[in-house]
């Protein structure tokens, strides 16, 4: 009880000295869920808007693929902007933003932190090297977290430092070229040693050319690659729930550098589109790396290994033990509000994969050497009405299917269906789009979804998803269903902000006897005030009950605050959390070092408190520092196996420092 006082102190005496995260993040806090956080598509989502957040769009020379790059546009709003630019020409300020119908006031003001106006005539030459070197930006960035504690495996196992660290240099010049290099290294992994005599564990490294006349894009080194909605090939970002009511259903085609640290879901080689003719492009690429694999006695690839980490022997073991060449190619025509494309993805494995079938939800399992999935996507789009759909099929013929149709409803309603089909024997290595299950396979489901603004300070946003998995699943041996639920009300006045958020979730799983499915009942709910100004506050309450049988609970209760003064920007934050059990568990959203993704989650009793202090030492160098702790009440030793930490309290520093010249 005397912890539970000093925290409600703690809460209450903290000094508003301190700065608000970067505000684009509440964007973040509002559409993600439970399943989104540590998703690796959800950390690259972050990444990417952290990038153009450094790196702004200049608006009156957009391409609309740079605009579909933003998740909380819709087709039809990126239509409006689009239609706006080639029939009035050049903004020449943010305020025309409001000409745009479809854009509401929350989304306006999202799209200032990654636009820029720049009324100036376009250039229609490609720069040559000596602008580029005379123009050009360069930034270098170190990152690395230092744990104030020691790891199980950092005395028994781990073969490298404590330490999590990673550096990026980026060059670019507008929106014509890009390039640069990463390398990122985990906790515990080796430096300069055993596997990574190179230095660090990962690399990237990537070139990309814009606007070369008809070559719309060229990359090599690493990339990613969507196609349509998803169905064979999407390692960019994936759509959750309610990211896809705020950009309805959206299907983009792209081709980018993959300049982030994740070490899964890129490819590797060359990719380019060409521009054929007005409307009508060819987009091809080729694909050579290494993957990490758990390898069966006679040799062949019983899973694919996405982690990343080689932190012990038996993770180094695994690592880039098997080959994968991949290819494929889109042809893709878009004009007059419709568009089409024709998609094909080819895999080669160098050994077979070949998981353990035996047991049954992974009988339809992908499987052998070679993969080869086709598709098609189609559309049509206008300001207040947008279709979008993608059918896919691969070798066996097998076949997926996605569609979603939305409509605008003037400027205060906008509706949106969205069905898909995916049998249970489809199967696609790149595969990732909407989804309850988390896979593009065993599924088919309806969701609806409204956004309603009755008023510029009401906003209203609703969906029901209804889903059916007639194969087994993991912890499900028969066919099973789930229905998902979430109602989310904000209040907007002047810089305040009221929002509630519930959510309703019933699954089933087997009973512990595996003779029957039993109904898991999740209950979610989130209640926050926060104030956005020249200083900055939010206050939340979470709530989590998991009922399956018996009922356990959770609730934490935060505040964040912080404030800029000049050049020194100061965060921090305070969260106590009361859970049954880690079913129960709760998420904390809190602001970090740039690229740093900030969500975590929370079990059993304990505090979380952390201050964060940016410096902007002239207008070239950046220098930011975190200090973040969380004490438990309840246990003497944190996590478990090579993880397990001998104390009840764990902290970390987080140092960053960024220079742009």
């Amino acid at each position: 009880m005397r912890n539970i006082f000093f925290c409600a102190a703690l809460m209450l005496g903290m000094s508003v000295s301190a700065q608000s995260a970067r505000e684009w993040e509440t964007y973040l806090r509002e559409v993600i869920t439970v399943e989104d956080v540590g998703s690796a598509a959800w950390e690259e989502m972050y990444e990417q808007m952290c990038e153009l957040d450094q790196h702004p769009i200049n608006l009156n020379q957009a391409s609309r693929e740079q605009l579909e790059q933003l998740p909380f546009l819709s087709a039809q709003q990126v239509e409006e902007i689009m239609a706006y630019l080639y029939q009035y020409g050049p903004m020449k300020s943010v305020g025309e933003l409001q000409m745009i119908r479809s854009l509401d006031y929350q989304r306006r003001r999202l799209l200032t932190y990654f636009i820029e106006i720049d009324d100036g005539e376009q250039k229609r030459d490609y720069p040559n090297l000596k602008t580029m070197a005379q123009y050009g930006r360069h930034e270098l960035m170190a990152t690395a977290k230092v744990p104030l504690y020691e790891r199980k495996g950092d005395r028994e196992a781990y073969k490298g430092w404590p330490y999590r660290h990673w550096m990026r240099y980026q060059f670019s010049y507008g929106d014509y070229v890009k390039a640069g290099f990463v390398g990122a290294q985990d906790a515990g992994e080796p430096f300069f040693a055993n596997k990574n005599r190179m230095g660090y564990d990962y690399y990237s490294y990537y070139l990309q050319l814009k606007n070369w006349g008809r070559l719309a894009s060229l990359v090599l080194g690493k990339y990613r690659v969507s196609m349509g909605m998803g169905l064979i090939a999407n390692n960019s970002f994936a759509m959750g729930k309610l990211s896809s009511l705020q950009n309805l259903g959206r299907a983009t085609s792209t081709l980018r550098a993959h300049s982030s640290r994740s070490s899964a879901d890129y490819l590797q080689g060359v990719g380019a589109t060409l521009t054929i003719t007005k409307g009508l492009s060819a987009t091809g690429f080729l694909s050579y790396r290494a993957m990490d694999a758990t390898l069966n006695k006679d040799g062949t690839a019983a899973t694919i290994v996405t982690t990343g980490y080689h932190r012990t022997e038996t993770e180094l073991e695994k690592k880039n033990n098997l080959k994968n060449t991949s290819y494929g190619g889109t042809l893709r025509y878009q004009g007059g509000g419709f568009h089409a494309g024709l998609n094909v993805v080819g895999t080669h494995l160098s050994r077979e994969l070949k998981p353990n079938t035996t047991v049954l939800y992974r009988q339809h399992a992908a499987q052998g050497t070679d993969f080869l999935n086709f598709s098609a996507d189609y559309g049509y789009v206008n300001p207040r009405f947008a279709f979008n759909g993608e059918t896919a099929m691969n070798k066996d013929g097998a076949l997926a299917t996605i569609n979603s149709l939305s409509l605008q409803c003037g400027g205060q309603v906008s509706l949106m269906a969205l069905y898909r089909f995916y049998s249970f024997r489809y199967t696609s290595l790149y595969g990732n789009s909407f989804s309850d299950g988390g896979t593009v396979q065993n599924e088919s489901g309806v969701y609806l979804g409204v956004n309603w603004q009755p008023s510029p300070r009401w906003k209203v946003m609703a969906y029901g998803d209804y889903a059916y998995f007639p194969w087994a699943k993991y912890q499900v041996s028969q066919s099973s269903h789930a229905f998902d639920n979430l109602l989310q009300v904000s209040y907007l006045r002047n810089n305040w902000t009221l929002e509630a958020r519930y959510r309703l979730k019933l699954r089933e799983k087997d009973n512990e006897d595996k003779t029957t499915l039993q109904t898991i009942t999740t209950h979610r709910g989130r209640l926050s005030l926060s104030y956005d100004g020249s200083w900055s506050s939010r206050t939340q309450l979470d709530y989590s009950q998991i009922a399956s049988g018996q009922q356990e609970r959770g609730w934490m209760v935060s505040q964040s605050l912080g404030y800029n003064y000049r050049w020194l920007r100061l965060s921090s934050g305070l969260g106590y959390f009361h859970t049954d059990s880690y079913d129960s568990r709760v998420y904390l959203y809190e602001s970090g070092p740039l690229y740093n993704y900030g969500f975590s989650q929370y079990s059993g009793e304990g505090i979380r408190y952390w201050l964060m202090a940016r410096g902007e030492i002239g207008k070239r160098l950046t220098v930011t520092a975190k200090f973040g702790t969380t004490d438990y009440f309840d246990r003497s030793v944190i996590g478990s196996s090579y993880q397990q930490i001998d104390g009840s309290s764990q902290s970390d520093v987080d140092l960053q420092v960024r220079w742009k010249f």
